[in-house]
């Protein structure tokens, strides 16, 4: 079902994306970046993760799950949106926050890294997946705008920013006491 939009509206913008080849370029990049992280981490990253040294491994463990998730939001998302072109899904569906993207943590600094004992390839993935997931988030934000409700209009929102509070805090992060411990 094709998303009900008039001339002017949003909608138009929303079409011009994901009909042109911006949208097919970022599709095609951020799957194949998507299949080969995967295989990194499945296969010579597993392997060059056995012999780091402690807070390498430490850090690498806590950004391939970081990593991880970011990759697969923003799979998600170009696969929605390709529903959206497709007329599978109505853009007013897509607009709702529990299909938005945006960035809740900083980015991944693999600059930062550097030198420090993770792998070239891994901090290489990581810069690339963290420009993609910016890009997406971006592109997020020109199409569907500031449409995502507050914690005030919905308790469930209002539970899950408390949740997101917590674990800011270091309730949920298992790196958190390894800082600490600095």
């Amino acid at each position: 079902m094709a998303a009900d939009t008039s001339p002017g509206d949003q909608g138009d913008s929303q079409e011009g994306f994901t009909g042109g080849k911006l949208f097919d370029t970022v599709f095609a990049r951020g799957m194949a970046l998507v299949e080969e992280t995967a295989s990194y981490l499945d296969g010579p990253g597993r392997e060059a993760a056995k012999t780091l040294p402690r807070e390498a491994g430490l850090t690498y463990s806590a950004w391939s799950m970081e990593l991880t998730t970011r990759l697969m939001q923003a799979a998600s998302w170009l696969v929605m949106q390709k529903a959206v072109r497709d007329g599978e899904m109505r853009r007013e569906d897509a607009a709702a926050r529990k299909y938005r993207i945006h960035r809740e943590e900083p980015p991944l600094d693999a600059a930062a890294q550097q030198g420090l004992g993770l792998p070239q390839r891994f901090l290489d993935l990581v810069t690339r997946a963290e420009a993609l997931f910016e890009q997406i988030c971006r592109l997020d934000d020109a199409l569907y705008g500031d449409t995502h409700m507050t914690a005030a209009s919905n308790p469930v929102i209002e539970q899950i920013s408390q949740l997101q509070r917590a674990a800011e805090t270091g309730a949920f992060d298992p790196l958190m006491v390894w800082t600490r411990a600095k």
